[in-house]
Parts: structure tokens; sequence; C-alpha cells
């Protein structure tokens, strides 16, 4: 199942690095001095997680998210921090129920171009998960770092711009890996689907 996974979301890696060599080869050399703005994203997340140890069922939650990303260096990177929380209600025949939380920070690439209203990015994000539930607070009693386990993703997203301070993030695609301790493996691998609206504080020329 987690091969399953992984696989889904490099195949979907895949077809962002497309997009992004796609449209940046579209681009001027004369956009290399211009700044990229600085963002703030509010995105609705889908994720699909693993299941829990001894079962073969996998499962959905949703939930939203927040993101503020700040350019550096030329503006062909930035700084980013990203909150998110999900939630599933009925996982398993018992249904027990699951809040997962994340808090990360990482660095973000984004193409340079000029021709197209398409912005791809890709990015690494780390930092901590925290989850709560019935599912970790009943069933999996050994999840002792509920509260703050490690938490890492990976992935990139493409969005449209609509004007000169408002973006639609048609779709971000990451691996989403985290640590909670589950008395087997210890470690999830989650496919995160999410799309919203991006917000610039600065004019895109």
């Amino acid at each position: 199942m987690r091969t399953s996974l992984i696989g889904k979301s490099a195949l979907l890696l895949v077809v962002v690095a497309a997009a992004a060599a796609a449209c940046g080869a579209q681009g001027t050399s004369g956009s290399a001095g211009k700044p990229l703005p600085a963002e703030l994203a509010v995105e609705y997340n889908y994720v699909r997680s693993n299941a829990p140890p001894g079962t073969c069922t996998c499962f959905n939650l949703n939930g939203g998210g927040a993101s503020f990303a700040w350019p550096v260096a030329s503006g062909r990177f930035a700084a980013v921090g990203e909150i998110a929380a999900v939630h599933a209600g009925s996982i398993s025949p018992n249904s027990y129920g699951l809040t997962l939380s994340t808090y990360t920070a990482g660095v973000r690439y984004l193409p340079r171009f000029t021709r197209w209203s398409m912005q791809p990015f890709g990015q690494v994000l780390a930092g901590v998960a925290h989850s709560s539930g019935s599912l970790v607070q009943g069933q999996y009693s050994l999840a002792t770092n509920a509260g703050a386990a490690f938490a890492a993703s990976v992935g990139g997203g493409l969005d449209l711009r609509a004007n000169r301070r408002i973006s639609l993030r048609l779709v971000e695609a990451d691996y989403l890996a985290t640590t909670i301790d589950n008395g087997s493996n210890n470690h999830q691998n989650n496919l995160r689907v999410s799309a919203g609206v991006v917000f610039h504080f600065l004019s895109v020329k």
C-alpha cells in the first residue's frame, strides 16, 4: 500500500515538473530581474493516508491549510511556512476519528517565465505533525509522540494568475510523510492534493 501511494505521488510530481518545464521554456531573459510577489495561500486539502497497522483499508481525510511564501535571493526561490489540518471521522469498521495537523517550513523553487499566466513551483518542507482523536488516543495508545512527531513533504503545484493581486492554485500535490508511533513501523505515507486561492502582496509585473 505504501508503494502504491509513493507511486501515485511520484506520478503527480512528474506531471507538475513537465508543466514547469513547458511553461519555463516560454520565458524570456528580460524577466530575470523582476521580483516575484510575497503571497498568502488558502487551500482545501485532501489527504489519502495509509491504513493503521494490521488492516488493509486506506482512508481519506479532508480539511484546509494556509501558507506564506516570501521570495529570497534572485526571486526564483522563496521561504515557505505552512499550517494545515485534516480530519476523518469514520476510519475502519470501528469508526475511529483522527485529526492530523502539520506545521512545516522550507524552500520553494519557482521557474521564471512571462508569456504564460501559469506559475508552476516545487517545494520541500519539514516540521512537526500533531495527531488527535480516538485512532491514536484509543486503539493506538502506543502513539506516545502523537503531540509532536516529525513531518516532511515534497511536492509542487501550478497557479493560474487572475490579476496582479490574486491567483488560483489549480493543483498542489505532495508526498507527506509523518512518523507517529503506531506499534509497528512508526511511519505513515500520505498523498495530499490541494487547491485554493493565492493573495499577492506585491504587484506581479
